[in-house]
């Protein structure tokens, strides 16, 4: 195998790389990498070098397969292709496509905004924030409108209202988004100003570097120097003595100088164990604002918006079971639409009720909370001011059939029992009668206005 076939592989498996990963990912992760030239041009083996190890390994972690396929379309006699970490000693690589150097100065997590020097200010760094990531795209409610607003504020030009702000939840409620939000605005409505957003993982990586490399007054001067900083995931730094202290300086200057910082977390400053009184008390100095848990509306209308941007639909019934059974986190309830569009276009399928639990069974069982059937007769019965014993009584005047109907298809969507055993708690009625009601509720639901929204009701009601 020669050189010249090796790069000129290297060179479109690069372009690949680039149309499948998307621009943000490979500049930030893929672009830095390099073809190492090796003395026995014999050989079946492929030598690709990072200039960090951290670089080093996320790449070998997500991409080892992808780049042994990709060298294996253009030289099908590629055996290996390997990643490592680039001595600065002997820098031996193959001429590629122009990197800029600032493109390998400072390898971020994929989710991190890339740092790239503005030509008209050398100091200030120009973070390329999540375009998904904007407040006009950040779906309100009681349980998050205060960081909403905090953080609308905080964007604002002007001197900041309150510093820091403290946004705190569990995870996929929405924190990183906030953040980005923050950041694009406030660098829109100032294109001289200057941010750093990065996670409080890679705020110790970097400091540790630089203590090792005895340069903490670059490091100190990079992160101090810019208008807006935010940090996500503080929880991280918990009993990281050195990079607490570091922090606390970090925050003393920026409230000192009156200067934008945003901080999150997954629970309040006062709750991060290992961390020391003297930060949770500056932690707590500015606004510290909460999100909670989606109620049931955020959570439909978070999907209702998430469907508007996607070429698919989704009944209406198939949207109200995802707000339904999936209650803890915004981003595992948009996932789970995300890959039941996605399975439902992949094999042709049009989604229903049913094919989403078959496609989503482990998430939806796994965030299910247990209804029985004595729960479901006591809420229809209440919902339709019948008395319970007549749901399992042998009456058939349609004031007690149809709310009979419709909890045997309850017990049906919302409970594991079997045909046969709902029937039996239904006044022992046969497994046909069970179906029968089943089919009935759902042919009624897509002409009864009135039956399907009580149908809803009673499924918020009863997974609530």
């Amino acid at each position: 195998m020669k050189t010249d076939r090796i790069g000129e592989a290297w060179t479109r498996v690069r372009a690949n790389l680039r149309a499948s990963a998307g621009q943000r990912l490979f500049d930030q992760w893929l672009k830095p990498m390099t073809l190492i030239e090796d003395a026995d041009e014999g050989t079946e083996r492929v030598r690709l070098a990072l200039p960090s190890a951290f670089m080093t390994n996320w790449v070998k972690n997500h991409y080892s397969d992808r780049l042994l396929l990709e060298f294996r379309n253009f030289l099908p006699e590629v055996r290996s292709v390997t990643v490592e970490t680039q001595k600065a000693s002997a820098p031996r690589k193959l001429a590629t496509d122009a990197v800029p150097d600032a493109a390998t100065a400072a390898p971020t997590a994929p989710r991190l905004a890339s740092i790239v020097p503005l030509p008209s200010k050398a100091n200030i760094e120009r973070p390329v924030f999540d375009e998904r990531f904007g407040f006009d795209r950040f779906v309100t409610a009681p349980s998050n409108q205060v960081a909403f607003n905090a953080a609308m504020a905080m964007a604002e030009p002007g001197a900041p209202r309150f510093t820091p702000l403290f946004i705190h939840s569990a995870t996929g409620q929405g924190k990183t988004h906030l953040m980005h939000a923050i950041g694009r605005a406030f660098l829109e409505a100032d294109p001289n100003a200057s941010a750093i957003y990065m996670p409080a993982e890679r705020f110790m990586f970097e400091f540790v570097q630089a203590m090792r490399a005895r340069d903490t007054f670059a490091f100190k001067a990079r992160l101090r120097g810019v208008d807006l900083l935010m940090i996500d995931d503080l929880q991280f730094i918990a009993g990281k003595d050195s990079t607490q202290e570091e922090f606390f300086h970090t925050v003393n200057e920026f409230m000192n100088a009156g200067k934008r910082l945003v901080i999150a977390a997954d629970r309040c400053p006062q709750a991060l164990d290992g961390v020391e009184p003297r930060l949770v008390g500056r932690l707590s100095a500015g606004l510290v604002a909460d999100i909670r848990a989606p109620e049931p509306e955020l959570r439909r209308a978070i999907l209702n918006a998430k469907l508007a941007e996607m070429d698919a639909k989704v009944p209406a019934d198939v949207l109200d079971m995802l707000a339904s059974r999936i209650t803890s986190s915004v981003r595992e309830l948009e996932g789970a639409l995300n890959r039941l569009v996605a399975y439902a276009q992949l094999i042709g399928e049009t989604v229903t009720v049913e094919f989403a639990e078959q496609t989503l069974g482990e998430l939806l069982r796994g965030s299910q909370r247990r209804v029985t059937i004595d729960e479901i007769q006591r809420a229809v019965s209440s919902h339709f001011d019948v008395k319970q014993i007549d749901l399992i009584s042998e009456r058939r005047a349609v004031a007690i059939a149809r709310p009979r109907q419709i909890a045997m298809y309850l017990a049906k969507r919302l409970t594991t029992r079997s045909l046969p055993e709902i029937g039996r708690k239904f006044g022992n009625r046969d497994h046909s009668t069970v179906i029968h009601a089943v089919r009935r509720i759902e042919d009624l639901r897509t002409k009864d206005g009135d039956i399907d929204a009580a149908v809803r009701t009673l499924t918020r009601q009863l997974e609530a």
